[in-house]
């Protein structure tokens, strides 16, 4: 089994590689112009790496967010400039009515002049960000890849790295990971949940089916211990969204077997998570 460090990234998240793509693409079709502000909704780490994309290249930055993601990552998006909204939550829970109201949220600032709104979960130059990814695996591997495992938020990542290695090699199993507390890939209702920037409540619109061949369902609980555990017992720092990642990827390993080899993401890092229960006892 093997997992990638994507908090290795400058932000400490995976999610600067689709920043980058929708604003230089942005950019060079004319979308988004010199003194144009950026809008986004977003639980953090899309926030954060558009923030920092934005700050190199000198666009104003406004983020709609929430009080259900962590505090590290309201304050990273603010450190790097951004302008933040907060909606609030139910209860600090990711639920489909706290992202349908997000959305809305930034569909109201999107509309003054010269505004340009990336629109992450309909946005397809996102998708394109996450090709090199796939790529990078496929080679790092040696194209020894028999699963690729991750969970689904926008399904961005999940379908970019999907398309990539389906192109290498139409054998490659895709399993996508959802929380169990709200599994609408599966079937099941939507509901509240703590693992942050996945399952939004509704099947996202850049959800392809026909690339995943299983879904697997992990309970926000689960996920949090095996976080913990990959901290304490391995030294990977990762967040919630990490420990889904790991606990669905050693159980496609187990139905492999031994000369299967399981690919995963570590999505961003613990650092963005100090200050929640993931971490932080009492």
């Amino acid at each position: 089994m093997f997992v990638k460090l994507e908090w290795e990234n400058p932000t400490g998240s995976m999610k600067d590689r689709m920043a980058h793509a929708v604003i230089t693409r942005a950019e060079a079709d004319g979308r988004l112009a010199p003194g144009d502000t950026v809008v986004e909704y977003t639980g953090g780490s899309t926030g954060a790496s558009l923030a920092l994309v934005c700050a190199t290249k000198g666009y104003r930055i406004r983020i709609v967010t929430s009080d259900a993601f962590s505090r590290e990552k309201l304050d990273h998006m603010a450190a790097l400039g951004a302008e933040l909204t907060l909606v609030p939550s139910e209860g600090g829970r990711t639920t489909k009515k706290l992202i349908l109201d997000m959305i809305e949220a930034a569909r109201t600032l999107s509309r003054e002049p010269r505004t340009y709104w990336t629109d992450q979960l309909n946005n397809l130059d996102s998708v394109a960000g996450y090709h090199a990814l796939g790529e990078e695996i496929w080679r790092q591997t040696g194209g020894a890849v028999d699963a690729f495992v991750h969970s689904v938020g926008t399904a961005a990542s999940s379908r970019g790295v999907a398309t990539v290695l389906k192109q290498h090699n139409t054998r490659v199993r895709i399993v996508a990971v959802e929380p169990a507390e709200s599994a609408v890939l599966s079937g099941r209702p939507a509901g509240p949940h703590k693992i942050e920037g996945v399952g939004i409540g509704y099947v996202p619109p850049l959800w392809v089916p026909e690339l995943v061949d299983e879904i697997l369902a992990i309970p926000t609980d689960d996920a949090k211990a095996m976080a913990r555990r990959l901290a304490r017992e391995e030294g990977l720092f990762g967040g919630t969204s990490s420990g889904a990642n790991v606990l669905a990827a050693i159980e496609t390993a187990r139905r492999l077997g031994p000369r299967g080899a399981v690919v995963t993401l570590l999505p961003d890092s613990g650092l963005k998570y100090l200050s929640t229960d993931v971490y932080r006892s009492g």
